[in-house]
């Protein structure tokens, strides 16, 4: 049995690694996504590690609906980073400025 200490240490690794690939690198949405759905996982980790510590499967249940929701954002973002690609044949952030109406 892991301790449950390790376990939010590596979430909250986890969780920082994200928050520092959002700041380090601005310019590539993919990159930035990526960072995202990494911050997302980290909090998944965090409910899966305090519903087995204290036995309820709530935690674990929220886990699969924000899975659920993560999977649709990720499909819809990259569809339309596809889009954008398509039209503008870059995915920089500064590119996106002239996208305001």
């Amino acid at each position: 049995m892991v301790p449950l200490s390790h376990v939010l240490t590596l979430g909250a690794i986890l969780f920082s690694l994200g928050v520092v690939g959002i700041f380090l690198n601005r310019k590539n949405l993919i990159v930035l996504l990526m960072a995202i759905e990494l911050m997302l996982l980290a909090v998944n980790i965090n409910f899966v590690a305090f519903s087995t510590y204290h036995g309820d499967a709530a935690g674990q249940i929220f886990v699969f609906f924000i899975l659920t929701v993560a999977a649709a954002e990720s499909a819809i973002g990259l569809a339309i980073l596809v889009v954008l690609f398509r039209k503008l044949q870059s995915i920089h952030v500064d590119d996106l400025d002239g996208l305001k109406g």
